[in-house]
């Protein structure tokens, strides 16, 4: 297992895999990637360490949250990974649980990107001055990294019905339950996300990590 680095700069590291430094990522990979990976399996059920790859999983997905997912800034190795570990085990989770049927469509995930970087070691300043754009953005990204925290299940019922626009019938339909169970579900999993982007505008993102699935 990987050590954490002895001279923290994570700090700095994050910041220049934002200006898209290669190199950077590279080093994220190099240094976590072990550390992630145990931790990722130990959580994981034993049917579906049987299910799957493990590593390989956990590379996939630390590539795509690192290249693609919500842009964050922590102070410590130790906060990185984990803030990390927990998104990438739900994205784990994910791949595993639709290995046999047809992947979740991203498009619509990458259609909400946005630049900003969120430091997460501090509360959100205040947001009521101009420009609304640029609060617009941040928010975006406040609302990415809360739905990437969320349980898997919660997470999913909210991307298909936000963002890819399925209605209760169909979602029902998707999940094998009935439409009022559909509705039932989303209307639980709006709350958690609404408490998660709370906490995470409030400077105290490692308690959006407490709990189990």
């Amino acid at each position: 297992m990987t050590a954490a680095p002895s001279e923290d700069l994570t700090r700095t590291t994050l910041l220049r895999l934002h200006a898209g430094d290669e190199a950077a990522l590279q080093q994220l990979l190099f240094e976590h990637r072990g550390w992630i990976e145990a931790q990722v399996r130990r959580r994981l059920d034993a049917k579906l360490r049987l299910e799957a790859d493990t590593q390989d999983f956990v590379q996939e997905a630390m590539l795509e949250v690192l290249r693609d997912g919500p842009r964050f800034v922590v102070e410590s190795a130790a906060s990185f990974r984990a803030l990390l570990a927990r998104i990438v085990e739900n994205n784990v989770f994910d791949r595993v649980r639709y290995m046999h049927r047809e992947q979740r469509d991203r498009r619509r995930q990458r259609d909400l990107a946005s630049d900003s970087i969120l430091m997460l070691d501090s509360p959100v300043r205040s947001v009521t001055e101009p420009p609304q754009r640029a609060e617009r953005s941040e928010q975006i990204a406040w609302m990415r990294l809360a739905l990437e925290l969320l349980d898997p299940d919660d997470r999913e019922v909210v991307r298909m019905r936000e963002w890819d626009g399925l209605t209760f019938p169909q979602l029902g339909e998707r999940l094998g339950i009935s439409e009022e169970a559909a509705r039932k579900r989303h209307a639980r999993a709006l709350p958690k996300l609404a408490g998660k982007l709370q906490l995470l505008q409030q400077g105290q993102w490692q308690r959006t990590l407490d709990g189990e699935r």
